[in-house]
């Protein structure tokens, strides 16, 4: 489990195509403190730390992962948003976030407002219900609250410090990104939805 609260930023040094994926990520953790086998969120995918090295970590993706999420993108010098997998007693920052990406959005438009800037997503209409004016969601990793919502668009706002400290300062219009759905309203929905036998 995350919170959304990104803590680093993680460079693609090395993508090797061969069955599944493997992806090698710079990154300043220190990798003492990360084991084999822990859990890191890749642009907001739950990925295995699989090999690791003194500023690096490996992970493998595979097909389905690649189909469903912006790591069949990923290429040498790809920048990330990178969280450590949450810890009982860790302050909970932004919202509860599975690393279960759940389809891919995309950038129609990024406006400046005041020191902020203004996205505007488009997301598939599988989606697009689970998405509430002032609810979560997570967006390439990161706990966003979203301003406005019509059909399957919406938008949310991106403050200076977050654009400074993710990859949401150097993000274009067109650019894909990976959704996750607030875990509170896919739960409410299968409840709503539920019709006993």
């Amino acid at each position: 489990m995350f919170t959304g609260i990104i803590t680093d930023i993680g460079t693609i040094r090395s993508v090797t195509r061969a069955g599944d994926t493997r992806f090698e990520i710079v990154t300043s953790y220190d990798l003492a403190t990360v084991d084999l086998g822990a859990s890191i969120a890749c642009n907001g995918c739950c990925l295995t730390v699989i090999e690791k090295g003194k500023d690096w970590f490996a992970i493998q993706a595979s097909a389905e992962t690649l189909s469903k999420t912006t790591l069949g993108q990923w290429t040498q010098g790809t920048r990330i948003n990178l969280e450590r997998a949450l810890k009982i007693g860790d302050e909970l920052g932004g919202h509860i976030v599975s690393g279960h990406v759940d389809g891919l959005g995309e950038i129609l438009s990024i406006t400046p407002e005041g020191g902020s800037q203004r996205f505007s997503f488009r997301v598939p209409d599988a989606l697009a219900r689970f998405i509430a004016p002032k609810g979560s969601v997570a967006i390439d990793g990161t706990s966003l609250t979203v301003n406005e919502v019509e059909g399957n668009k919406f938008g949310v706002n991106i403050i200076p410090h977050t654009q400074a400290v993710t990859t949401w300062g150097t993000m274009v219009e067109g650019q894909r990104v990976n959704i996750e759905i607030d875990m509170l309203a896919r739960y409410v929905a299968r409840l709503t939805e539920y019709k006993p036998t």
